[in-house]
């Protein structure tokens, strides 16, 4: 049986800080959490507490944090300006871009996690994990992925627990000439494919030009990649230990399926493999995600996004999807005792990683008062145990520009914000 190796001060890279790596992972569910008049007994299943402060308390439907409620502050009152006005499931596209998807206009902006990637993803064999449970790019205001690239492009996320595992701790079985040979020959095909577009891009118009350019962007994403699978060739992978993980689990089963993927950011964050992650608990496309059965799989009666509608018409709806954010938070609640009892230099793992989780909706359909949890960081002078709440002018980006610089990506501003959340620093 071989185990994951913690990071050790002497694996650093020049470039990496002695006391070690900084890490982002942001986990997003979608179409909102109940919200309910305080002395109604729904209100127990409210996804925000009922007080502010450091004394407050957990509802129902967030009651697993509890055992942490010193390593996380909940967040009230932030979203994005620029979607406040956007269809009620368009807003998961830019969630951590903070973009303007207008009808007809749908070009997307870097989302922070991208940012961070390409500030320090080259010290790392792979510069961020993109997973979620529905898996690719999904479509326009409908995504299945949080990340979008430099250029606005979306990252198409992974969501197949066996493939992941292998890509990140699995052998190759061919010798090391012959995935150099493989390597080099996808680079000259590539470069093909890049010579040949150029040559023929002032012949389109302007509409075909704007295609072949997303199409160049992501033949480059390839490219980069290719480039990386080279520089890391003759480093061997970290040898990991499987045991209890649900490598087969699949959208039948999402217990099994939100752990393993949980578990396989813990081992990549563990390992050093990545600092960056981003995970998506379900797409806005109620119709087609394969996450939407997910409640009616674990016993409650309707599908995700039912769930929510009922809950915003009516007091009988609070319940069940108090119970489905109450699953979430509990499989939540699990990641982050991971991170917290991992011991990484004089601290854990999770002094040194910043968790954002949440969603883009209050309710479906409403696109403000973000429901944001932000966990970790304690050695990156985060400060926590408190329910903040503030008021519609602080735009969401402030947050970002705050777990940006903690994390150190040095960043002055980010789309519309106005400075840091001093509020959650210590």
């Amino acid at each position: 049986m071989s185990l994951a190796l913690p990071f050790l001060e002497c694996m650093a890279a020049d470039a990496m800080p002695v006391d070690g790596p900084m890490r982002f992972c942001a986990v997003y569910f979608p179409y909102g959490i109940v919200q309910r008049q305080l002395g109604t007994d729904a209100a127990r299943w409210n996804w925000f507490p009922h007080e502010t402060g450091p004394q407050f308390r957990f509802n129902k439907s967030m009651a697993a944090l509890d055992q942490h409620r010193g390593d996380v502050t909940v967040l009230g009152g932030l979203s994005h300006p620029n979607g406040r006005n956007m269809g009620g499931h368009d807003t998961a596209d830019t969630w951590l871009t903070g973009a303007e998807l207008k009808e007809g206009h749908l070009e997307n902006t870097v989302s922070i996690d991208q940012l961070a990637a390409m500030h320090f993803g080259d010290e790392t064999r792979y510069s961020s994990l993109v997973l979620s449970s529905d898996g690719g790019v999904g479509e326009p205001t409908r995504s299945s992925t949080l990340s979008f690239s430099r250029t606005g492009q979306p990252v198409p996320a992974a969501n197949r627990p066996r493939l992941l595992f292998d890509r990140l701790f699995g052998a190759d079985p061919r010798s090391l000439v012959a995935q150099r040979q493989s390597l080099e020959s996808s680079r000259s095909m590539l470069d093909l494919v890049l010579d040949h577009s150029r040559s023929m891009r002032n012949r389109l118009g302007k509409h075909d030009r704007t295609k072949l350019d997303e199409y160049l962007e992501s033949v480059r994403q390839i490219e980069h990649r290719v480039d990386r699978s080279q520089q890391w060739l003759t480093v061997p992978k970290p040898s990991v230990d499987a045991t209890g993980l649900h490598l087969h689990a699949d959208d039948t089963t999402p217990s099994e399926l939100i752990q393993t993927m949980y578990d396989l950011i813990f081992l990549a964050f563990q390992t050093d493999s990545t600092r960056v992650a981003t995970y998506q608990l379900g797409n806005m496309n109620g119709a087609t995600s394969i996450a939407g059965k997910f409640p009616p799989l674990l016993g409650l009666a309707k599908n995700m996004h039912t769930l929510a509608h009922d809950a915003r018409k009516n007091d009988e709806g609070a319940e069940p999807l108090g119970r489905w954010d109450r699953f979430l938070t509990e499989q939540f609640a699990y990641f982050v005792r991971r991170l917290k009892e991992t011991p990484e230099g004089d601290g854990t793992l999770l002094d040194r990683t910043l968790l954002l989780y949440g969603s883009s909706n209050s309710q479906t359909h409403v696109n403000l008062d973000y429901p944001l949890l932000l966990a970790g960081g304690s050695g990156l002078g985060m400060k926590h145990g408190s329910f903040l709440r503030f008021d519609d002018e602080i735009p969401l980006s402030n947050l970002f520009v705050t777990i940006l610089n903690r994390v150190g990506v040095p960043t002055e501003a980010f789309v519309d914000s106005t400075g840091e959340l001093t509020e959650i620093l210590t």
